[in-house]
């Protein structure tokens, strides 16, 4: 009997996990799926976790806590760092190629997009010149460009396009979609109570050790809403107490806040949008919500997830089926894969 196929799947963020396990799920029936927290690669990686430096970050903390719950929970194998079966993994999944574990380099790896990246300054241009670690920039602004994985699933042509100026082959890259922001349309039907209000989605830049003028913000989002009931929606990551009793200070005092729930809801029953560096503009867009960020709104436009009804990650792991019996590279791959698609259409 011929043993059933392996694959690790790498987590990270809730939407990170979330994708991750929508994916094994279209998988589940041909392999047998392991799941590992995002995890400290070499020994700089490995001391910085022992002092505490990344407890903010998805490589451990109240992330690897959550991914960890997430889990237990639904009864799955977990392999921390992939050294159970080190070697004998048929295909990994990673959601961010900020590191190239041994355990990739000794399988077959896709990369999945998470979602929005950070944007590229200055640091980030000189990181990516010098060809450092990812993670060297302290954001997300390298994410997708390290040419690491065989194969990279993303969001749109935008985002190929991106994320090849910045390094990775155009030939390892497909756009597939991506879960959780390829079928904004469901999010309409939904139970959030409250309608008709200016949402406010923020970022947790303090708490990864980025500046942030928190209050000015505030003001700015108090003064769009222009004396329309505010709810603002916290990032997970952030810390409750602070940025509650900044919110209170200087919003008015029917302002709701909410750290948990449904994003997405949220964003379907708004009026208006204002985020800061989140992906999550991308579901007020597909919406059609008046939005408004920190990134050019015009390229975000460019950048929009596809939407395909909630097809990615079923397009991903069909092509995982395929790449996993597939002889030779990932580019020499996605040329057959390709040509494949376009003759059955």
């Amino acid at each position: 009997m011929t043993p059933r196929k392996k694959a690790l799947f790498i987590l990270g963020s809730p939407n990170q996990t979330s994708q991750m396990f929508q994916i094994y799920q279209e998988l589940k029936g041909d392999f047998d799926g392991y799941f590992t927290q995002f995890f400290p690669h070499s020994r700089l990686e490995k001391f910085a976790v022992h002092i505490g430096l990344l407890e903010n970050t998805i490589i451990d903390g109240r992330f690897r806590k959550k991914s960890e719950d997430f889990v237990r929970e639904h009864n799955l194998n977990y392999d921390y760092g992939g050294f159970k079966n080190m070697g004998k993994y048929d295909l990994v999944f990673m959601c961010t190629d900020a590191i190239y574990p041994e355990v990739a380099r000794r399988s077959k790896s896709i990369f999945v997009q998470e979602g929005m990246v950070d944007p590229l300054d200055i640091w980030s241009k000189w990181v990516n010149k010098m060809g450092l670690p990812a993670y060297f920039t302290g954001t997300t602004s390298l994410n997708g460009s390290r040419n690491g994985p065989d194969v990279y699933c993303v969001a749109s042509e935008g985002y190929k396009q991106h994320f090849s100026s910045l390094g990775t082959q155009a030939d390892k890259i497909i756009v597939t979609g991506i879960p959780n922001f390829d079928h904004c349309q469901s999010f309409l039907n939904n139970p959030f109570p409250y309608r008709d209000y200016v949402l406010v989605c923020t970022t947790d830049m303090r708490e990864t050790f980025r500046r942030e003028n928190r209050p000015e913000f505030i003001r700015q989002s108090v003064k769009i809403a222009a004396g329309r009931p505010i709810i603002f929606k916290l990032h997970p990551n952030e810390i409750w107490d602070r940025a509650y009793k900044e919110i209170v200070a200087l919003c008015p005092e029917n302002t709701l806040v909410f750290q948990s729930g449904d994003t997405n809801h949220m964003i379907a029953n708004c009026t208006e949008l204002i985020t800061q560096y989140s992906t999550v503009v991308y579901v007020g867009l597909a919406l059609g919500k008046p939005v408004h960020s920190y990134f050019d709104v015009d390229e975000l436009k460019r950048l929009q997830p596809i939407q395909n009804g909630g097809k990615s990650a079923a397009h991903i792991a069909e092509l995982a089926r395929q790449f996993a019996d597939f002889k030779g590279s990932g580019p020499e791959f996605l040329r057959q894969y390709q040509a494949r698609s376009v003759a059955s259409t």
